[in-house]
């Protein structure tokens, strides 16, 4: 398992942990993150960015005979896809959709532009990479009599995400919102943009309403298990508290999604239910997902499930049973060492 230092890395080994007979090796490009000391083995591996990494892998893997790779740093899928004939003959799976479905599912805008193309509901969007296409676009989606967002093509986690606004005032914003509010107004949204180069924007409505995480299991874009969740509340874009929810439409619209892009394995999708009450897409997230360990409390051990299904191992019925209603709350623990 790569990204041992990853948020939800606790929670993922905790469930493998729970599969007596996987041994976990886990790896990460810092010496010190926190998965080093919650499994009995820890190799520090290249960043993602770094030329080697593929081979140091590689390498590990024929050494050690992993049976299996579980990535959890986004950064790292399409290198690894890339690669992916060269792990099979290493004697390895990877736990991570083609290539070809990662170049689309990673990228917000060609993600909008390829389900818009196929006929699936997506938020109403505009591509921009300059700050007059922007302003135009901000405008063209209905501001400011509507709230619309931001956020870059390509972007880990939250970053660089703002929702454009001029419902809440400055006073308001500075005195009960904390420092990292998601909130911008028009002005200091272009003064900002403004100041230098930026990288491509994916502008869209503003989904005001419910949102939910669905955790899906995939075999080559059949949908095996899809779990929504609702995100009751959030820390820096990471749920700590939420309850599962059956929710037809949402299953059904991200079947769609999971059949189109060809997805495989552990994907995370984020839907959000618009103004009219229809759930649409905010993006994908085509890994294992940090708050996936939620799932045990619904009777649903997702990344076991995944190791299963590449390697081969049977799968009981009561392995895909999914308790509804299981509501969650999230807490920090800590590791001394």
């Amino acid at each position: 398992m790569t990204g041992g230092g990853a948020p939800g890395a606790a929670g993922i080994l905790k469930c493998l942990k729970l599969e007596p007979a996987f041994t976990i090796i886990v790896a990460d490009a810092n010496s010190n993150a926190v998965g080093k000391y919650l499994a009995k083995n820890f190799i520090t591996i290249p960043k993602a960015e770094d030329p080697s990494l593929i081979d140091v892998l590689l390498s590990v893997c024929r050494e050690k005979n992993i049976h299996a790779v579980m990535p959890l740093v986004t950064k790292e899928l399409i290198r690894l896809s890339q690669h992916s004939k060269e792990f099979e003959l290493a004697g390895t799976k990877l736990l991570i959709s083609p290539a070809a479905s990662l170049e689309i599912a990673n990228n917000k805008s060609r993600l909008y532009e390829f389900l818009q193309w196929r006929g699936i509901p997506v938020p109403g969007f505009r591509i921009v990479e300059t700050i007059e296409q922007f302003k135009s676009a901000v405008h063209e989606l209905g501001y400011p009599s509507k709230q619309i967002c931001f956020k870059p093509s390509v972007s880990n986690g939250s970053r660089g995400f703002r929702i454009v606004t001029e419902q809440i005032n400055e006073l308001d914003l500075l005195f009960n919102y904390k420092p990292n509010s998601t909130y911008i107004s028009f002005n200091d949204a272009v003064r900002v943009l403004s100041s230098g180069s930026f990288p491509e924007l994916l502008i869209s409505e503003y989904l005001p309403g419910e949102e939910y995480s669905v955790d899906c299991l995939a075999n080559q874009g059949e949908s095996i298990l899809v779990i929504p969740r609702l995100r009751k509340k959030m820390i820096n874009g990471i749920s700590v508290e939420g309850e599962f929810v059956n929710n037809e439409a949402i299953i059904t619209y991200c079947k769609q999604i999971i059949k189109e892009l060809q997805l495989h394995s552990n994907i995370g999708i984020q839907v959000k239910q618009s103004a009219n009450g229809e759930f649409l897409i905010l993006e994908i997230n085509p890994r294992v997902q940090g708050t996936i360990a939620a799932g045990l409390g619904a009777g649903i051990n997702l990344p076991v499930l995944a190791l299963k299904q590449a390697l081969g191992l049977s799968i009981d019925a009561d392995e895909l049973a999914v308790k509804w209603g299981v509501k969650f709350t999230r807490y920090w623990e800590e590791v001394f060492y």
